[in-house]
């Protein structure tokens, strides 16, 4: 930033044109409630800080601690839970969950993966705990005292969750439970204290909870991503530790299960982000086009600029209303919202993807460039298009959603 104390033109938000181009008909009353207080939240917390989250490199030091307790102090971490276990009681839960996760993303993916993990895959998983269990970890989670991670991946399984695929086992002794094992690219573990895991448990798998401060456990360093590097990823080793029998979530087999209802949650939450991330390229570019001038005259008197915006404003529209039918469902008490879910997670990231493309065009040079050496500026369209490609690979791959959608047209018999 320069040194003159005023702010760089590119750091001035654009008008938002979701008001103006999206009548919300279907939504909950109390979901666009929320959907307004998570707006006000995040345009006075998190747009003053969203451009350093994105642009500096994966360290512990540098997660947003100082963010996550506010978010925490404004009850945002409430919002997905009933009111028996210190949520907000929400009648639609889900729905508010995901259009937070869309305000989210509108300034940081990284922020909205930080939330999602925490929320949507510890905390949800944590649905199907003890009360003794949920007192211990859920609470903390409320109040933000303690973040969470969810671990399913591994070296050689992700996509593939099956038990054959799987290496981090639980073996159960009369007294005590014994993991071994080895996850990688789990979110928020650097700064986590404890992780929701997934386990071979001889021929099935079990989810456990497990303190990031046990004996045995190691977690690594952040990885160095492309994007989302607010958002913190690493790999934890266990070798022998030891935990009680009691911090078994649900019942033994039962974790895959828990896993699939938890992603699936998961990926109507980066459904939101896609729209988000979209909707942020949208606004940005609307502006850009208005004021940057070609050949004598704007950008926007361009017909091809046109068309495309056209284009975009009605893919933005079908992305959000997809991923709000989803979560509705998933409110009516439906846990795998199919086809909805799988189609709004792969028609909202790829969007995404495509428009954060046309974004950097639009911006050009600028586009391209993280900051502007001769003035400190920057653009939101940089930061998008490193952040959004992987919003199609985690929560399950784009191609695994439309294996799930092609399931749902020939039959399991068909597809396998």
């Amino acid at each position: 930033m320069p040194d003159s104390g005023t702010q760089p033109a590119s750091a001035v938000q654009p008008p938002r044109q979701q008001p103006l181009m999206y009548h919300d008909l279907m939504t909950p009353a109390e979901v666009l409630a929320i959907r307004e207080e998570v707006r006000r939240f995040c345009d006075e917390k998190l747009a003053p800080v969203a451009w350093k989250i994105g642009h500096t490199e994966e360290a512990k030091e540098n997660f947003p601690h100082e963010l996550f307790q506010q978010m925490a102090d404004a009850g945002l971490f409430r919002i997905p839970y009933a009111a028996s276990i210190g949520g907000r009681g929400l009648k639609h839960p889900a729905t508010a969950t995901a259009v937070v996760i869309e305000e989210l993303s509108y300034y940081s993916n990284s922020v909205a993966a930080v939330y999602d993990v925490h929320c949507i895959l510890a905390g949800h998983a944590l649905e199907w705990a003890s009360p003794e269990l949920q007192a211990k970890y859920l609470a903390p989670l409320l109040d933000g005292s303690k973040i969470g991670s969810f671990a399913t991946s591994e070296p050689n399984a992700s996509t593939d969750l099956s038990v054959e695929a799987l290496v981090t086992e639980a073996t159960f002794h009369d007294d005590h439970i014994e993991i071994n094992g080895h996850k990688r690219w789990i979110t928020n573990s650097p700064v986590a204290s404890f992780v929701v895991l997934l386990c071979k448990d001889g021929k099935r798998m079990t989810e456990v909870v497990v303190d990031l401060d046990a004996p045995g456990v190691k977690v690594g360093k952040p990885d160095k991503k492309m994007g989302n590097h607010g958002q913190l990823t690493a790999d934890i080793t266990f070798d022998k530790v030891r935990m009680p029998l009691e911090n078994v979530i649900g019942k033994r087999g039962e974790g895959l299960k828990i896993a699939l209802q938890v992603l699936t949650y998961g990926r109507i939450g980066i459904a939101a982000t896609g729209v988000g991330m979209s909707q942020a390229v949208f606004d940005h570019c609307t502006e850009r086009l208005k004021t940057r001038r070609a050949f004598g005259k704007a950008m926007a008197q361009f017909q091809h600029w046109q068309f495309r915006m056209a284009e975009r404003a009605t893919e933005i529209e079908n992305a959000r209303n997809l991923y709000l039918k989803a979560a509705v469902r998933m409110d009516s008490g439906i846990n795998f919202p199919e086809p909805e879910a799988a189609m709004a997670k792969w028609y909202a990231t790829n969007l995404a993807g495509e428009f954060a493309r046309d974004g950097v065009q639009i911006f050009g040079g600028y586009g391209f460039t993280k900051e502007l050496a001769h003035d400190g500026s920057h653009y939101r369209v940089e930061e998008v298009y490193r952040d959004c490609k992987i919003a199609e690979i985690y929560e399950g791959a784009n191609e695994i959603q439309k294996w799930v959608i092609a399931r749902g047209i020939f039959g399991k018999e068909l597809t396998g």
